[in-house]
Parts: structure tokens; sequence; C-alpha cells
């Protein structure tokens, strides 16, 4: 028992050792998946700075250390991809954690916020915005496997922009209406509004995009193996000319 158990250790000591330590970026985007449960927490009853006045901010801690957290963990998005190619150091680990990163903050943040502030973002914003993950996910997958890939385009970066506006402006929303910022009057709620339901519709445009995109490529591609089968079964059913034999005097 005692043997199975060392040899057991040793492989897996064989097997930790062979594993090449962890990079920078793939570091940045651990400690974005890192800010999932810690927004989590932040927006939950169960955080301490809920009153008014806590620690002298006069109230509204909550709104702005978790709109903090949401908007360094945005900032590590581009981050990690930047040092990855600028340092030659785009690895397969890196590659899936990067995109299950972006959607495990977005999607969190959403389902989040449904409860935190549900005059702002009603129950159907969530569903919208995790099932064109989904789609896009999939198609990606599905992309993937035919040998090709969907490039992220322009209307997929402006959501995202618009996406981080929506849940900061959501998020501080829950606080305040308005602000007074040097006497100018910026309206928190309208913001807030105005963000959450222009980023529903770019998120549909965007998912459009995207299958149009997919359609698109996977078409040629399965267009090139219709032609390239036919020609295949064309040259096998093409007939055989007949063997010329030498005719025989008698």
């Amino acid at each position: 028992m005692l043997v199975s158990v060392r040899r057991i250790f040793e492989r897996s000591t064989c097997y930790l050792s062979d594993i090449a330590p962890m990079n920078l970026p793939n570091s940045i985007t651990m400690s974005r998946i890192a800010c999932v449960p810690l927004l989590i927490w932040i927006l939950s009853p169960a955080f301490p700075w809920t009153g008014h006045g806590a620690t002298g901010l006069r109230g509204g801690e909550q709104e702005i250390i978790a709109s903090l957290v949401f908007i360094l963990a945005s900032i590590t998005d581009g981050l990690d991809g930047y040092l990855a190619r600028r340092r030659n150091q785009i690895t397969t680990m890196g590659m899936l954690l990067d995109p299950l990163a972006d959607k495990l903050m977005v999607s969190a943040a959403y389902i989040v916020l449904v409860a935190y502030n549900p005059r702002i973002v009603p129950p159907w914003i969530a569903v919208l915005v995790i099932g064109r993950e989904f789609l896009v996910s999939g198609l990606r997958s599905i992309a993937a496997a035919e040998g090709f890939t969907i490039e992220a385009s322009e209307i997929g970066k402006l959501k995202t922009v618009i996406q981080i506006v929506s849940v900061v402006a959501a998020i501080l929303a829950h606080r305040w209406d308005y602000w007074n910022w040097g006497g100018f009057i910026i309206a928190v709620h309208f913001i807030a509004v105005t963000a959450i339901y222009w980023m529903a519709t770019v998120s549909i445009i965007s998912a459009v995009d995207y299958f149009v995109g997919f359609w698109k490529k996977i078409d040629h591609a399965s267009e090139r193996k219709r032609k390239r089968r036919s020609f295949v079964l064309s040259r096998k059913q093409k007939p055989t000319p007949p063997s010329e034999h030498p005719s025989h005097i008698s």
C-alpha cells in the first residue's frame, strides 16, 4: 500500500515539474477570473460597507468599490492579450482562459445586477447577454473544428465598450440617480438605462454579424468540399477505354 502511494506521489511530482510556470499574461487572466467571486461578494448583502457613511464617503462605498473592480477587470481583458503578443507568450492555456474569463465576468455581472438593481437590469437582459455569449462560443468552436476562425468585428468591440459602461452605470444607479460634479449634473440613472438598452441592441446586431460571417465561411468550406467530392466521384466513374489487342492472321 505504501509503495503504491509513493509511486503515485512520484508520478504526480514528475508531472507537475514538467508544467511550465505560469507567465505574466496568464497570471493577469487568472486575476480577472478571481474578480468574479469578488464582484459577486461586493454586490451581495454580506458586504460589510452597505450602510451610509461607513467609511466617510457619505454612502455608496459598495457601488464605488464594485465599479472599480469591474473597471480594473475590464482593463486586464485587453492587457493580457497585448502582453502575450508583445512578449511572444501566447499559450494554449491563455487561449482557453481568456475567453472563459470574459464570459464569466460579463455573465456574473448581469446575473448579480438582476437582483441588485432590477429597475435597471430586467431578467431578459441577462438572458440575452448570456445567450449571445453561448451563441458566439458555439460558432467559434464549430469554426475551429472546420479549420477556420471568426475574427472579432468592430461591432463586437463596440459592444464590449457599451457593456462596460452599462454595468458600471447600473451599479452606480443603485445609489444615485444623478451626480452634481463641479456644477455639472450627470444623469446616472438615464445613462444606465440608455447604456443597457444600447448594449442589448448592439449585442443582437453583433450576434447576427457573427452568424453571417460564420455562415459565409462554413458555406464556402462546404462548397469546396462538394466540388472536391464531385471531382473524385467523376474520376472514379469515368469509363476506361477498351484495350486494343493485336489482330492475329490465320
